[in-house]
């Protein structure tokens, strides 16, 4: 029969926690031997050093350009450079009038083009989405033919039996070339998400996707220019009879005559769609923005006047955004790039090296404190802290290979704080311990209760710690968001090693002669902690005096404390109490040796 007793399960959570570390050194291993890694993690802007263009915006026709336009035009900016895998990017505006981009390392000819490049807005007619109901005959069976003509059978309601003829309109399926379907199969609109380009031709069918909802789309040819939009607004609908409701809804309004006749043909032909069955994906046309999908209406009536509400389910800070990126996604904007220059990161790397000396002594602190007050028992604090600092570490390298993290220096800061933390943890469970045996159980009693009282507490911490990271993180920006990573990924770290390295390693030396008999420098001595056996030996137990006696050398500490904290009043009011105690004392010893010269004559 196989062992299950506690040994054996902390030896079993041991082999665990070491092919933990074992997995994630090979996988960094990988990593650096495929050149994709290395053993150092990234670094940020102000650790690292990059690069600072000040990019001065060029309208067309020379035009103005207001403040809206260009703080817009800095969220467009934003988003590029955060899609294109660069983190750690700050970017703002610059007198009014320009926008500085800094980021980490040095960017590609990609990058740079795709900073500069104007913001591509356009109305494209949906002919496909991710909605559709499954083909009938499983995809494995099916030749790309049989794809082609299945999927557009179960998107379009009366598709064209002649697959090879001319497109009649930009919603006609006959758009669908196996390559096109095939490039729609293979792309991911959930994570991981497939990289698709920004800017497509406009006259030919494109695929996209919708961010935050994962709907796929094949899309027709461009029909409406985001340049003809004239304006966007947002507020709450009114309904048939005029009044108002509590449903909120963009307004957009298209220039003349070029967007309201161009916005007429084409609500025509998906109105027509809309009657026949409103849930046919060829009744919408798509909003697209730099190759994303920002909105998929349906067309439910014919607009004349280039006049269109959109609805759904919006709120206000939703219909705000949409009405935004209506009004400044298309803008006629492109930048030059004024300046381009290397960021030194010689004030990060002071302020770095600050930071690392002072988190050096607060951690020998920690570990002096830790050898002084637990003796050989700190050494397990002090693995304990080691590993968690290794497994926060091999973190940092893998989230940097995979989602390119860059550790900044508030990171870092976070990860200093966290060691405190850290510390707290194990402090809890051995003073648990410790209470234990001086209630005068045996030590592998005292470990087996102590961890069932501290390790509510530790959760308890924890989940607290990781919330407040989860909401400092999510409610700051710019470096402050470092911070609040490393503090969760440091919390996490530490509930990994408590229960799988310091509560196993505990229940193992518990077992040992060392400390199981409590050793003078083991650290976990019953004497010295001042604990009186349950069983004295000799058929004597311990007697509800010595009891009381133990539970008050728990609370002389906390005894002393209350009575540093008293008034001047409650001094002398206990000063008072305690002589009349005393004189009751001596009138009753007084009587009792009256009474005994009484009884001796």
């Amino acid at each position: 029969m196989a062992r299950t007793g506690p040994t054996s399960k902390a030896r079993r959570t041991l082999l665990w926690l070491a092919a933990l570390i074992i997995v994630c050194i090979l996988a960094v291993s990988g990593g650096v031997l495929n050149g994709a890694a290395s053993w150092m993690p990234k670094l940020g802007l102000d650790l690292e050093g990059g690069t600072e263009m000040i990019l001065s915006p060029k309208v067309e026709g020379n035009a103005a350009i207001s403040a809206d336009q260009l703080n817009q035009a800095v969220s467009i900016i934003r988003q590029r450079v955060d899609g294109s895998g660069v983190s750690e990017a700050q970017i703002a505006t610059e007198g009014g009038r320009n926008v500085v981009v800094q980021m980490p390392g040095k960017p590609t000819d990609e990058q740079r083009n795709l900073i500069k490049a104007s913001a591509n807005m356009n109305f494209r007619a949906v002919i496909v989405s991710s909605n559709a109901p499954s083909p009938a005959v499983p995809l494995a069976q099916q030749t790309p033919a049989d794809k082609l003509s299945t999927f557009v059978a179960a998107n379009v309601l009366t598709p064209n039996p002649d697959p090879k003829a001319a497109p009649a309109n930009d919603s006609d399926s006959n758009w669908i070339t196996a390559a096109l379907m095939k490039q729609y199969e293979s792309t991911s609109c959930v994570a991981p998400i497939t990289e698709l380009p920004a800017n497509t031709d406009p006259a030919k069918p494109t695929v996209a996707c919708e961010p935050g909802t994962g709907v796929k789309y094949i899309l027709g040819p461009v029909e409406i220019p985001g340049k003809w939009i004239n304006t966007a607004s947002y507020g709450l609908q009114s309904g048939a009879q005029g009044v108002t409701t509590n449903t909120w809804a963009v307004q957009l309004t298209l220039n003349k005559p070029e967007g309201s006749t161009a916005f007429k043909t084409v609500t025509q032909r998906l109105n027509s769609k809309y009657l026949v069955n409103p849930n046919d994906p060829q009744a919408r046309f798509a909003i697209v923005l730099d190759g994303n999908v920002i909105s998929a209406p349906a067309s439910m009536a014919v607009i004349t006047d280039g006049q269109s509400s959109i609805t759904g389910n919006f709120t206000e800070a939703s219909a705000k955004a949409l009405a935004d990126q209506l009004k400044f996604g298309a803008l006629p904007i492109s930048f030059n790039i004024q300046s381009e220059q290397q960021i030194s990161a010689t004030l990060g790397l002071q302020q770095l090296e600050m930071g690392l000396l002072a988190g050096l002594i607060g951690l020998g602190l920690v570990v002096i404190y830790s050898l002084f007050q637990y003796r050989a028992l700190g050494f397990v604090t002090i693995l304990s802290l080691v590993i968690a600092g290794g497994l926060t570490y091999l973190a940092i390298i893998l989230l940097g290979w995979g989602e390119n993290y860059r550790l900044s220096l508030a990171g870092v800061a976070g990860i200093i704080v966290s060691i405190g933390q850290t510390a707290d943890s194990f402090i809890v469970y051995f003073e648990r311990v410790r209470d234990e045996l001086r209630d005068g159980r045996g030590l592998v009693a005292a470990v087996d209760n102590g961890w069932l009282r501290a390790k509510r507490t530790i959760l308890a911490s924890k989940a607290v710690n990781i919330l407040a990271s989860l909401v400092l993180y999510f409610v700051s920006v710019g470096n402050v968001k470092g911070f609040a990573f490393t503090l969760g990924l440091t919390a996490v770290a530490d509930l990994i090693v408590v229960f799988m390295f310091t509560h196993p390693t505990l229940l193992l030396l518990a077992r040992t002669k060392f400390f199981g008999e409590g050793h003078h420098f083991s650290g976990l001595d019953p004497k010295q902690l001042g604990a009186v056996p349950l069983y004295r030996g000799a058929g004597r137990i311990r007697t509800p005096e010595e009891s009381l006696a133990v539970a008050k050398g728990k609370n002389a500490k906390a005894a002393g404390e209350a009575e540093r904290r008293q008034t001047i009043a409650e001094r002398r009011l206990a000063a008072k109490e305690a002589e009349m105690v005393g004189s009751r004392g001596a009138g009753a010893a007084k009587s009792e040796s009256s009474d005994d010269s009484k009884e001796n004559n």
